[in-house]
């Protein structure tokens, strides 16, 4: 566990990646792995990952992301998209999914699907997609472990037009809404100015509360 604080205090919002510097595909994988593994809620995993590779589309990404250089410096661009609505469809077929992985049909997993049929149908579908883009987030939480674990800086980045990012990667398409953005690759020390300055938390005693 102590190998975790000391990723996590060498981790920042990387502001400068090294263009030269590629990640190698083992790390990427493993980081991918860690967030197809991620918690979420009912096991759905109401969003999806894009590795967005393509030079072109980044950089039409950058422009609708304030110009943010990490946008098309780093390594690797992840876009983190959520499910556009929870769907009675979508959630058959998650619960199906998982009856055909396990083998077998559980009475109290199936009344709980109905449970969640209920559940959705009371709310709009922007609360449902807010609900999942929730989700999205424990799956970036995850992402930012699992690349400080691999040596990989990474930035989460809300900053850019989100609608933008949606047509340039056809995502309305595919019923889905872009989220988070997250950079991968390599920090260039010389010219980010966030590197070398002290990690500021608020102190223990001001951040949690235990309840005896």
């Amino acid at each position: 566990m102590s190998n975790v604080i000391e990723h996590l205090n060498w981790r920042y919002a990387t502001k400068s990646f090294d263009a030269t510097k590629k990640l190698d595909d083992d790390k990427l994988n493993r980081i991918l792995e860690a967030i197809r593994l991620a918690p979420t809620s009912s096991g759905l995993q109401p969003f999806e990952v894009f590795v967005v590779k393509n030079p072109e589309l980044r950089a039409k990404i950058r422009e609708v992301a304030w110009n943010q250089s990490q946008v098309t410096d780093a390594s690797h661009l992840l876009v983190f998209a959520a499910w556009d609505n929870i769907t009675p469809a979508r959630i058959d077929a998650a619960f199906d999914y998982t009856n055909e992985v396990r083998g077998f049909v559980n009475e109290g997993w199936e009344a709980y699907r109905k449970q969640l049929h209920g559940i959705i149908a009371a709310r709009t579908e922007q609360a449902n997609f807010d609900a999942a883009a929730r989700q999205a987030y424990i799956g970036l939480g995850v992402a930012l472990v699992a690349a400080a674990a691999e040596g990989v800086d990474s930035t989460p980045m809300e900053g850019f037009d989100p609608a933008a990012v949606d047509q340039i990667l056809s995502l309305k398409e595919r019923n889905l809404r872009s989220v988070v953005i997250l950079p991968l690759g390599y920090r260039k020390q010389d010219s980010d100015w966030l590197v070398n300055l002290k990690k500021v938390r608020r102190p223990h005693d001001k951040f949690i509360t235990e309840l005896a």
